[in-house]
């Protein structure tokens, strides 16, 4: 009697060998094929129903969709997916990482799996361009290397963002915000104050710029531009999406971020949203702030606001060469707040800072505090604290401006 593996690699090239090359098969087609074998096979040998819908499932998933990896995206439990070579499958769900028992048949299947996942979004990734980063249909990241770079197989990490977007109400449910902090950043958004977010990786920035974007009035244009499309703006019409290219053996010219920061300023935008600065695109973004497109929002690595300052003066001297005083001009004069990120040893995320650049003065950039997140104890294992209003925003020019008293 053979074994479950061997039952299910023996259908799957039943199965296979069946599907008419020659056009393209419905998704109804593909399980009718599925269901088909397995009834001819439990003919000839006891299958248990368990076993039955376990391996249509199964065998659907890896004709179709992404093999042993659509169980863990289609589980909203799982925000995270690592893939270290084939046989080490890493997942973390509610907070916690683990490892997975499933694996893949062989590598030549989780390559195929990496090439359908990045084909999907016009992307390419091999020994010569080992590195790239895409997305699934569900709007999840996809970061792929490949050896020779990677030297324990092709690797894969998935990071799964919610179906539903979430919005400022879900983060203060969850106590990342307070309900007065949200009302003082609906105000600046809507005044059109040039707002940053910074933290550190899985500090939830692009989930807080989705949610934050939600204030933006909508009837303005929005532009927003990425390295990988996952932001989700909801309710406003007239919204452009623009994604970099990478180059390719068919002589496709790169499209960078700092191309469509440039082609963007054509556009007659209201506001431009880029997903993440983290090189010579700062300058450009820099430029767009300080030439009248107020309003504008992005993300930035960092592990406090002001250290994201300093990040920006290295990001934009990969750039261009100015003066550091140049820079810091630039930057001060074109970021009015900065709101600050982090995940908690509890696995929170919280808001825990929002500063408020005020000038450049005496060879620095002076800030003003206006919140700051202040721990007040530990109570079940989770962190207690509180987001507390340290002073009142100063520059008040833009508030007064858009009507807001």
């Amino acid at each position: 009697m053979k074994s479950y593996q061997e039952l299910k690699q023996l259908l799957k090239k039943e199965i296979l060998d069946q599907i008419d090359l020659s056009r393209v098969l419905e998704d109804e087609e593909i399980r009718q094929l599925i269901d088909t074998g397995i009834m001819e096979k439990g003919k000839a040998t006891y299958i248990p129903l368990k076993d039955k819908e376990k391996l249509s499932k199964e065998l659907f998933y890896a004709i179709r969709k992404l093999d042993i990896l659509q169980e863990l995206i289609e589980d909203p439990t799982v925000t995270e997916i690592m893939i270290n070579g084939v046989d080490h499958i890493f997942i973390e769900k509610e907070g916690k990482l683990r490892k997975w028992n499933s694996t893949f048949d062989s590598r030549e299947k989780l390559e195929d799996v990496i090439q359908q996942i990045v084909a999907s979004c016009n992307r390419v990734v091999n020994e010569s361009t080992p590195i790239v980063d895409a997305r699934l249909q569900n709007g999840s990241r996809v970061n792929v290397v490949l050896p020779p770079v990677a030297l324990n197989g092709p690797i894969l990490t998935i990071r799964r963002f919610p179906e539903k977007a979430i919005n400022m109400e879900d983060l203060m449910g969850f106590g990342s915000i307070t309900e007065e902090a949200c009302g003082f950043l609906e105000k600046l958004v809507k005044a059109k104050y040039n707002i940053l977010i910074s933290g550190g990786t899985g500090s939830g920035k692009t989930t807080f710029l989705n949610a934050l974007s939600n204030y933006i009035p909508k009837d303005e244009r929005i532009i927003t531009i990425e390295d990988s499309a996952e932001l989700q703006i909801q309710g406003i019409e007239n919204l452009v999406r623009l994604e970099t290219r990478n180059a390719n053996v068919e002589d496709c010219k790169e499209i960078n971020i700092r191309d469509l920061i440039k082609s963007s300023l054509r556009m007659r935008p209201d506001r431009v949203i880029v997903g993440e600065v983290r090189g010579g695109e700062a300058i450009d973004m820099l430029q767009c702030l300080n030439t009248g497109h107020d309003g504008s929002l992005s993300t930035g690595h960092a592990n406090s606001g002001r250290d994201l300052l300093s990040r920006l003066e290295t990001m934009v001297l990969m750039g261009i060469d100015l003066p550091i005083s140049a820079i810091q001009r630039q930057i001060a004069a074109g970021v009015d707040i900065i709101v600050h990120l982090g995940r908690l040893r509890d696995k929170s995320r919280k808001v825990l800072e929002i500063i408020e650049i005020l000038d450049y003065s005496d060879g620095e950039i002076r800030i003003h505090p206006l919140y700051e997140y202040v721990e007040t104890g530990e109570e079940g294992g989770r962190i207690a604290g509180n987001l507390c209003k340290k002073e009142a925003l100063y520059h008040t020019e833009k508030w007064k401006a858009a009507g807001i008293r």
